[in-house]
C-alpha cells in the first residue's frame, strides 16, 4: 500500500498486480482490491497461480503458522522463491505494457528473515531484468524500485500516515481467524503492532489476541 502511495506521489501511473497463489491469508487479496482502487490504479490484475500445488510453506501447506514470536531463522512462513516468482511475472507484464519501472514493497529491516527481501536479491534481479528482456537487450532498461527496503515498520507506518493512506485498508496477518480478525500472534502481526506502537500511531487492525 505504502509502496503504491510513494509511486503515485512520484508521478507514476499505477498498474497493480496481485498474485492469488491460494495463500492461507486470502484476506490480503480483498485488501489489495481496496488499495488498488484507493491509489487510483489504472488497472488491477489478480493473477491466479496455485502454489499449494508445490506446498513447502505454512502459507501454502497444512503446516501451522508459528505464534511464538519473531526468531532469527528463516521461518516456515517463507514461501519458496516467492518474490523471485512474483517479480518475474511483474517483469513480464511490465515489458508487455511498455513500462520501465517496477515497484515492490519488500522490507529488509523489520522482517522475518526472508532471503528474497534482501537488497542483494533486489539488486541481482535488476541485473536479471536487463539480461532477460528484449527491452534490456535494446538498452531500454527496466528499473526495479524497492522504496521500503531500508525502512523500519514504524517508518512505513509514518509514511502511510503522511501519504494520507488509511492503514485499515492493509492486511498483514498470516493466519486470519474465522471471525475476520487478525490472529495477533504470528510474526507479521507482531511486527505490524510493534511498528505502529513505535510510530506512536493507532493500529486500526482488529486482533484476536
Amino acid at each position: 500500500m505504502v509502496c503504491a502511495g510513494l509511486a503515485r506521489e512520484a508521478g507514476y501511473a499505477i498498474q497493480a498486480l496481485t498474485i492469488d497463489y491460494n495463500q492461507r491469508h486470502r484476506r490480503e487479496i480483498e485488501a489489495a482490491r481496496t488499495i488498488a482502487e484507493n491509489v487510483g490504479a489504472q488497472r488491477h490484475v489478480i493473477l491466479p497461480l496455485d502454489l499449494r500445488q508445490f506446498g513447502g510453506s505454512a502459507l501454502t501447506d497444512e503446516i501451522d503458522v508459528p505464534k511464538e514470536g519473531v526468531g532469527e531463522d528463516i521461518p516456515v512462513t517463507y514461501v519458496p522463491a516467492r518474490n523471485l516468482v512474483f517479480l518475474s511475472l511483474t517483469l513480464a507484464w511490465a515489458e508487455a505494457l511498455g513500462a520501465r519501472d517496477v515497484f515492490i514493497g519488500v522490507n529488509a529491516l523489520d522482517y522475518s528473515g526472508y532471503p528474497d527481501c534482501r537488497p542483494e536479491f533486489i539488486e541481482a534481479f535488476g541485473d536479471l531484468a536487463r539480461l532477460a528482456t528484449k527491452a534490456g537487450a535494446e538498452g531500454d532498461q527496466i528499473t526495479i524500485h524497492a522504496p521500503l527496503q531500508f525502512l523500519g515498520k514504524a517508518d512505513i507506518a509514518r509514511e502511510a500516515d503522511r501519504l494520507g493512506l488509511d492503514a485499515g485498508m492493509s492486511w498483514s496477518c498470516y493466519d486470519p481467524q474465522p471471525d475476520g480478525r487478525a490472529c495477533g500472534l504470528c510474526d507479521s502481526c507482531r511486527l505490524r503492532r510493534e511498528g505502529f506502537a513505535k510510530a506512536g500511531l493507532v493500529d486500526p487492525t482488529r486482533y484476536a489476541a
